[in-house]
C-alpha cells in the first residue's frame, strides 16, 4: 500500500492523490518511488486526475529529504535525480490522458509535475515558480517537460529569477491550460470531454503528440484507426445519429 498517496478508483477515472498535507505534498524518496509506480500500469482506465490534500498541489522537494541529499557522495546524487527522471517519465507517458489539479504551492518539482501532465487545471489561488536556483541548484530534470510547456523563451526568465508567478501568468505562458475558480467543476467537465472520446484512440491522440510520426506515418496511423473497430463504431455512430458504444 502507498503511504504518501491515495490511489482511488473511480468507474473509468484513476485518482492519484499526493497525501501529504502537513507537508505541503513535497517530494522525498518514498513518494517519488510511489508516484513513479502508480503511473507505470494504470490499466485500462480512460483519464488519470492527479491531485493534491489540503491547500497545496507540491511545494516541491521536502526539506527533510533535500538536507540528508547534502551528504550523498555524486553517485548517490545521480541516482537521487534519476528516480525523479523516472517518475515525470512515468506520468508523461502514462498511457492514459493525466489531468492535473492544481491548488496553493506548485514550486520546483511541483511544477514539474504539472508540466508533465497533458493537461493541467490551476485554481485561482496557484502560485508556481522554478524555484531551484534559490536553492544554488537548477531545475535540471524536470527542465525538459517544463520546456516542452512553455518554451525556452519564457523558461529564460522563469528557470533563471527563480521567481514566484500566479495562476493567470501559468496560463499565459502556457505552463497550465485553464484557470478555474471552480477547480473541482472544471477538473469534471475535462473529464467528461476525455470520457467521450473514443479510448483507444484518446491514447492514440496522446502518442500521437509525444512521438511527432513523419509523413508516411501519419497515413498508417489514420489508416488504422479508421478500419479498427472502434474507429468503426464511431463512424457508424456519427452516421447513424447516436452515441458510440463507449458513452453508453
Amino acid at each position: 500500500m502507498a503511504a504518501n498517496l491515495r490511489i482511488e478508483r473511480d468507474g473509468h477515472v484513476l485518482r492519484v492523490t499526493l497525501a501529504r498535507p502537513d507537508r505541503r505534498n513535497a517530494f522525498d524518496a518514498a513518494l517519488i518511488a510511489e508516484l513513479a509506480e502508480a503511473f507505470v500500469d494504470v490499466g485500462r482506465a480512460r483519464a488519470v486526475v492527479l491531485a493534491g490534500d489540503g491547500p497545496s498541489f507540491s511545494a516541491g522537494a521536502d526539506v527533510d529529504w533535500m538536507r540528508s541529499s547534502s551528504d550523498l557522495s555524486y553517485e548517490a546524487n545521480v541516482a537521487d535525480a534519476n528516480a525523479l527522471r523516472a517518475m515525470l517519465e512515468a506520468i508523461d507517458g502514462c498511457q492514459a490522458p493525466v489531468v492535473a489539479r492544481v491548488q496553493g504551492h506548485a514550486l520546483g518539482g511541483g511544477a514539474g509535475l504539472v508540466a508533465a501532465a497533458d493537461v493541467a487545471v490551476a485554481g485561482s489561488d496557484a502560485v508556481f515558480a522554478f524555484s531551484e536556483v534559490k536553492l544554488g541548484i537548477v531545475p535540471a530534470v524536470i527542465s525538459p517537460f517544463a520546456l516542452a510547456r512553455i518554451g525556452p523563451g519564457q523558461a529564460r526568465r522563469y528557470f533563471v529569477t527563480g521567481e514566484r508567478f500566479d495562476a493567470e501568468t501559468a496560463l499565459r505562458i502556457g505552463l497550465v491550460h485553464e484557470v478555474a475558480d471552480d477547480l473541482d467543476a472544471a477538473v469534471d467537465r475535462i473529464v467528461g470531454e476525455l470520457l467521450s472520446a473514443g479510448p483507444l484512440a484518446a491514447r492514440w491522440a496522446k502518442r500521437l503528440v509525444r512521438e511527432r510520426p513523419d509523413g508516411p506515418e501519419t497515413a498508417r496511423w489514420i489508416a488504422e484507426r479508421r478500419a479498427s473497430e472502434e474507429g468503426q463504431e464511431g463512424l457508424r455512430a456519427f452516421l447513424e445519429k447516436r452515441h458510440p458504444a463507449w458513452r453508453g
